[in-house]
Order: structure tokens, then C-alpha cells, then sequence
């Protein structure tokens, strides 16, 4: 994940993205848009640095945090948010991980991806369900190269967006080994493409989920506003680009230096929908708020529905600027992280 301290230097050092001039999309409109109010929920056992990603899974929820200064990860009883144990220990050494970028729980396991070691580490609660046990680490085919985000998919594997520009997705097995790869990024710039697809790949970095039951993938672009969605049943292919156009980046020999709009921030997919969070902040307007001595929170304060197809249904306008979210649509709750509140918890009524 690259944070907006890190973008506010590269564009106060790089220009803006040069040549190709932008494209102009439509404005992506939704039919009902909802102003909802939340309620901070006090998590005083764990002390968060940059608290990222949620997910529940029955009666257990875990928090990731991005720079957690011993700890990535934190297990917690749910409903309550009462703290049991914190687990995936900072470090470089052989059962320590050095960075997480994502995890995902799949059945009683949770898996979490550690880009620097390209490893795929794997956990099991134990017996009394109060602590998380260290019980695999995978280490994932080179062609993967520098995995930010991983969903499981289909044939007990794993799905990865390539980052090397060649194909938009990366398929590896249990092991680890590359199945295949698939997919073309959907840009217009495509002779550019073909000369800088180092560059191509790190700017179209995206967020994915994937829905088993409907067969379900999305995308959503970190930079630009771009959303993807699959249909792996039914080979169906749909691209959406709203008015921030396609990711802007300066391209250097095998890089890219984000240079237009903070798009997206996370995605959920349900059995129901897609759930996206929108930031839609410029990469000026980033800069003119440090000029004037502000700084623009992170995350963003709208979280978007679509339908599985990808036909915009609703648009929620929050009142916290959220990084990640966990939707439980049965209870008609969504819960949120803000990462620039002491108090990051947040929960959401969808009712």
C-alpha cells in the first residue's frame, strides 16, 4: 500500500504524468445515495499504528495492522471487540514477518501475504479459539513478483494481480507454483503498455475480492477510477471508467510514480453485491492542503454498491474517512476502520 506521505513527496519531486493526453469518462452516478452516522466502538487492550483491514468469521474477528510495531494482526471475540492475542510477529526472522499487505479467513484458517518475503503464511485457531497457531508458510513462484493482494479462487488456488504488467492476473496453486496467467490491463494507452509494462503494472495496482457462489471477481484500482468485474461462471467481462479517468503515473524503465487521483481504498463482495470504498482525491488537491499547513485524511468517506454485474445501486457518504470495511449484510451492519482516530472502530447500520 502506498500512503499519501510517500505521494505527497514523489509528486512534489516528480511532474505530472507527461505526453498521452487524459481521456474524458462520465461521471459514474448512483440512483440513491445515503448519509449514515456512525457509532466508535472503544478497543482499549491493543494499541493500532495504521490500522488497515477487518474481517469476521463467526464468532471471531481479526484487525490488521499495517505497521504494527510487534504485531500485524490482532484476534478479538465478536460481537464484543473483547482482545484475546495478537499474532504474526514483526521481524526478518524465519517465523516473523517482515510486511502484510492482505489476508483473508477461509474456513477456520486465515491466510496472510507477506510481500517482502513473497510468502503466503498460514494460521488455525487453536483448541480454546483464543489464539492463532502458525502452522504453513508458502513461498510463492517468482512470476508473481511483488504480490500486494491475493484471493483464494478457484481449484483450491490462489489469485494474484500481476504486477509485472504482462497480464492482469497471476493463478497459483496450494504450493505456491504459477498455473497460469490471465487477463490484460484495460487501457487505451496500449503501445505504451507494451514498451512499460513494469511501469503499467505498479500504476494499475488494484484491489480484488472474489465471490465462490456467484463466481464473482472485482477489481478496483488504487489510482484513477477503474473497476473491473468478472464473471468466472459465465466469461463475462465488464470495465467501468468514472471521471477520474484511468491511473496517471510517470513512467520511468521499471516503475511508476503515481501522479493523478487516490481512487479506491478496499472492496468487499458479497453473495449480494459489491461493496467499494471511494476516495476520488486529486493528487493537487493533496498538495494545495500541505501548502496551506493541512494534511487530507486517509481513506475515504464514501463506500459505493454495486450489483454483481456492476450496475451502480446506492452510494453511502460517511461520516468518518474509513480505510477498510466489513460488511455483514444479514445483520445489516458494516463495520470500518479509521485510521486517524485513536478510537479506529467504527460500526455502521445498513437498515
Amino acid at each position: 500500500m502506498i500512503t499519501l506521505s510517500v505521494l505527497f513527496v514523489v509528486v512534489a519531486i516528480y511532474a505530472f504524468t507527461k505526453g498521452t493526453p487524459k481521456a474524458e469518462y462520465p461521471e459514474i452516478t448512483f440512483p440513491v445515495t445515503e448519509e449514515l452516522q456512525g457509532r466508535v466502538i472503544p478497543i482499549d487492550s491493543v494499541f493500532f499504528r495504521y490500522p488497515y483491514r477487518l474481517e469476521v468469521r463467526n464468532d471471531r474477528v481479526v484487525i490488521e495492522d499495517l505497521h504494527g510495531p510487534d504485531h500485524f494482526y490482532h484476534l478479538f471475540t465478536y460481537p464484543e471487540f473483547r482482545y484475546l492475542s495478537s499474532f504474526g510477529q514483526r521481524g526478518e526472522g524465519p517465523e516473523e514477518m517482515q510486511t502484510v499487505d492482505d489476508f483473508f479467513w477461509n474456513g477456520q484458517t486465515l491466510w496472510a501475504l507477506d510481500n517482502i518475503k513473497s510468502e503466503l503464511v498460514r494460521w488455525e485457531l487453536n483448541d480454546s479459539r483464543d489464539k492463532m497457531i502458525r502452522t504453513e508458510r508458502i513461498k510463492l513462484d517468482k512470476a508473481t513478483f511483488r504480490a500486494l493482494d491475493i484471493v483464494p479462487y478457484l481449484d483450491n488456488s490462489f489469485l494474484i494481480p500481476n504486477y509485472s504488467g504482462d497480464s492482469r492476473f497471476c493463478q497459483v496453486d496450494r504450493n505456491g507454483k504459477l498455473i497460469k496467467k490471465w487477463g490484460e490491463i484495460p487501457t487505451e494507452r496500449k503501445d505504451d503498455l507494451q514498451k512499460y509494462p513494469y511501469a503499467f503494472g505498479y500504476g494499475w495496482r488494484s484491489f480484488i475480492d472474489y465471490a465462490p457462489k456467484t463466481g464473482t471477481l472485482v477489481a478496483a484500482t488504487q489510482f484513477g477510477e477503474v473497476l473491473e468485474v468478472w464473471n468466472v461462471k459465465k466469461n463475462t467481462h465488464k470495465v467501468m471508467k468514472g471521471k477520474l479517468g484511468e491511473p496517471e503515473f510517470e513512467i520511468l524503465p521499471e516503475y511508476a510514480i503515481p501522479a493523478g487521483a487516490v481512487g479506491h481504498n478496499d472492496i468487499q463482495v458479497t453473495e449480494c453485491a459489491i461493496y467499494v470504498i471511494y476516495r476520488g482525491i486529486t493528487m493537487k488537491e493533496s498538495m494545495l492542503a500541505r501548502q496551506k499547513g493541512k494534511s487530507l485524511p486517509e481513506g475515504g468517506k464514501t463506500v459505493r454498491v454495486f450489483s454483481l454485474e456492476g450496475e451502480p445501486l446506492k452510494e453511502y457518504k460517511l461520516d468518518h474517512s474509513v480505510s477498510g470495511i466489513w460488511v455483514m449484510e444479514e445483520e445489516g451492519k458494516m463495520w470500518a476502520l479509521d485510521v486517524n482516530s485513536d478510537e479506529p472502530l467504527v460500526e455502521y447500520s445498513l437498515k
